[in-house]
């Protein structure tokens, strides 16, 4: 049975800190490492993956494989290739996952999977999960008494939990953005 290492929250304002968050989350990143993204569409799971990409150093633009279900992103330094998969069109659990050969991929590489939610946990007893949330109402910093100046609809509160033995002293706690 797995444990829950740590849990990070913080406040994502801009696409562009959703990426600096990913790329922060990077250098944590190991092969065999399984990454599980969960938010309503247009949350941020493709520009965290980007941020990810560039922080790791893969070939290829990131973008989201939402048609082709997963793109492969070698790298260009050496380290892990990049899997990224998009599980939305895909309903069954682990069994539809398998005839993506996710857990061939998973020991050399970083899997980040976008709705992944009850379809890959079984790959690996020691996961990252990352859920955004879009920040709503008067808790939404830039909402009804925030900073006029801030687009509320780009305001979003990312929970990152390690799951596992592998995620108990990642340094979670540290993914302060300003």
């Amino acid at each position: 049975m797995s444990t829950t290492g740590v849990t990070a929250r913080v406040t994502i304002k801009s696409p562009d800190q959703m990426q600096e968050l990913g790329r922060r989350l990077a250098p944590l990143l190991r092969p065999g490492d399984l990454v599980l993204l969960t938010g309503e569409l247009g949350a941020g799971k493709t520009t965290l993956t980007r941020g990810l990409g560039e922080a790791l150093g893969v070939r290829g633009a990131v973008t989201s494989p939402t048609f082709v279900i997963a793109r492969v992103h070698p790298s260009l330094t050496g380290g892990p290739a990049l899997v990224h998969v998009d599980a939305y069109r895909l309903g069954g659990g682990l069994g539809e996952m398998e005839d993506l050969d996710l857990d061939v991929s998973l020991p050399e590489s970083v899997v980040v999977v976008e709705w992944g939610d009850g379809k890959v946990e079984e790959l690996s007893e020691d996961r990252l999960h990352v859920v955004i949330g879009r920040a709503v109402g008067a808790d939404a910093p830039g909402g009804l008494g925030g900073h006029p100046e801030e687009d509320v609809d780009d305001v979003r509160e990312v929970t990152v939990t390690g799951v596992g033995a592998r995620w108990a002293d990642a340094g979670l706690p540290e993914l302060e953005i300003c």
